[in-house]
């Protein structure tokens, strides 16, 4: 136990940053070779940040290569309140992330096919068939998943959650942890909000038999802190997106939002917001925008297709047109900033009963009008995600109401976040096109 702990600090503080540096050292030498990339005229220049994001997520997911029996595990979905489990010392691994990186590699339908030959059907969330597929075979583009001592599910995001961790806990033969999050029509009912606060008790009592340890009430306090205080750094991070021109894309946010996900509640993931804000500000006070010519301002509904994200960024600069602004990375502001480190448990259930994909049609127009007002953006782009069914219900009518009561052009894209078996890139692209082109 002692030794393998020893091997996760070192592959966490050691070794992890030393492959980040030599990674960094070998895509240097390449892209000098390479000469200028062919799209430099189209982009600002990269962000220097950059380099240390990847050097946090690779020690993150190289020390979890070892996790398992060094500490407890625990694999928790997005949507869920990570920051009753970190006094306990758990590493904490979101498959939903690790399957984008996965859709990111183009791996999605290689680890989906033999799952899907088990009988998960091609119609289940590319997220869930991909991390059920690397769980089962082993496979995953980190090196080695940590096995998990625990799930933590919430059903705040998507009830496909539910089944698709209970297939974990069978696979695993580990305890599942369920908070259930009623749907929130206008305001939370007090009773809803005391219903999840009775299963964050809950959760505590088997994640302290889980870790065998006991919640710190300072400790849990001090991550909550962190918690807020980096939900606030990622939003001010965002909200540079709002001077013209923006000093970054939406497509750099797609991939800076890793650490508020997988790092919530850590000052590692702090540090980082620190640093990318003070360069996002840096960049504004000089004019420096994240594409060359910002003509258009664009706003993303949705989940990014993350297999095409490079294709997609050059399509929009090569018609000068900048995406500001994304529901899907403003979710991970707006939430964290909710919870109190005074009340722990009520701030908790207040917030996390509000995330976007648990709220009605009404607060996403509004939440939609506020954004297209505040970032200034002529255009829209909603993704109607054949993977996230809940994320893309209303569309056809936030498109009509951005269009009639703010004048911004939108279209409905239809695709996959992860799976290119359900996106025709060819006519897609057209359609992206043709849209882009009638902005002018």
């Amino acid at each position: 136990m002692i030794s393998r702990r020893l091997q996760y600090e070192a592959a966490r503080h050691v070794v992890a940053p030393f492959l980040s540096a030599l990674d960094g050292w070998q895509q240097t030498r390449k892209a000098a070779k390479r000469g200028p990339r062919s799209t430099a005229k189209l982009f600002g220049p990269p962000l220097e940040s950059t380099g240390k994001l990847k050097s946090l997520m690779t020690a993150h997911y190289y020390s979890g290569r070892y996790a398992d029996g060094a500490v407890p595990v625990a694999w928790v979905t997005s949507g869920f309140p990570i920051e009753v489990l970190r006094p306990l010392g758990f590493h904490i691994f979101y498959p939903e992330n690790h399957a984008a990186l996965c859709g990111v590699k183009r791996l999605v339908v290689e680890y989906s096919e033999p799952i899907e030959r088990q009988g998960f059907s091609p119609d289940l969330c590319s997220y869930a068939r991909t991390d059920l597929g690397c769980a089962i075979s082993g496979r995953t583009p980190v090196g080695r998943l940590p096995r998990p001592d625990l799930l933590a599910c919430c059903t705040n995001i998507c009830q496909t959650v539910l089944y698709w961790y209970r297939a974990l806990a069978e696979h695993f033969q580990v305890p599942l942890v369920l908070v259930d999050t009623p749907f929130v029509y206008g305001e939370t009912a007090p009773h809803h909000t005391q219903y999840i606060i009775d299963q964050l008790q809950e959760l505590v009592a088997v994640a302290e038999e889980v870790s065998g340890s006991s919640v710190d009430s300072e400790e849990l306090r001090n991550v909550i802190l962190l918690a807020r205080d980096g939900a606030h750094l990622w939003g001010q991070c965002l909200a540079t997106g709002k001077t013209r021109p923006s000093p970054w894309t939406g497509f750099d946010g797609f991939f800076h939002m890793a650490p508020i996900v997988s790092l919530r509640g850590t000052e590692e993931c702090n540090a980082y917001y620190r640093q990318l804000l003070d360069e996002l500000q840096d960049r504004v006070a000089r004019g420096i925008g994240g594409i060359h010519r910002e003509t258009h301002r664009l706003l993303w509904d949705n989940l990014p297709i993350w297999f095409r994200i490079r294709d997609l960024a050059t399509l929009f600069a090569e018609h000068n047109a900048n995406l500001v602004v994304a529901t899907y990375t403003n979710a991970w502001a707006e939430v964290g900033r909710l919870i109190d480190p005074e009340q722990p448990y009520l701030s908790a259930a207040r917030a996390y009963g509000r995330v976007i994909l648990n709220r009605d049609l009404p607060y996403k127009i509004q939440l939609m009008r506020d954004l297209a007002r505040d970032y200034a953006v002529d255009g829209a782009i909603l993704h109607s995600d054949r993977s996230c069914k809940p994320y893309s219900l209303g569309q056809i009518d936030l498109k009509n109401r951005l269009n009639q009561e703010l004048g911004v052009r939108a279209m409905l894209l239809e695709a996959d976040h992860g799976d290119p078996r359900a996106y025709a890139a060819e006519p897609a692209e057209n359609r992206l096109t043709a849209f882009l082109e009638n902005l002018a």
